[in-house]
């Protein structure tokens, strides 16, 4: 499988996911959607500026700067 619906296209939101729900609603008990609403957009700030992924060895903001500021360089 290697065209449309392949495996790959969707293994990075896979692992997002998984990691929300593990990292995040699994450990938490909302009183409400407004406080899950705003529990998950702290957990996304953490994600991306400042738990390191282990695969990138940075966090997935300093890996997409770092690719803008060299798409900008080239």
């Amino acid at each position: 499988m290697d065209g449309k619906g392949a495996w790959k296209d969707n293994v990075f939101v896979e692992r997002l996911w998984r990691s929300v729900k593990y990292e995040e609603v699994y450990l938490n008990a909302y009183e409400s959607a407004s406080e899950a609403k705003q529990s998950l957009a702290k957990y996304f700030h953490f994600y991306n500026e400042n738990r390191k992924h282990q695969t990138l060895m940075a966090t997935p903001d300093q890996v997409y700067y770092e690719s803008v500021r060299l798409q900008k360089a080239g």
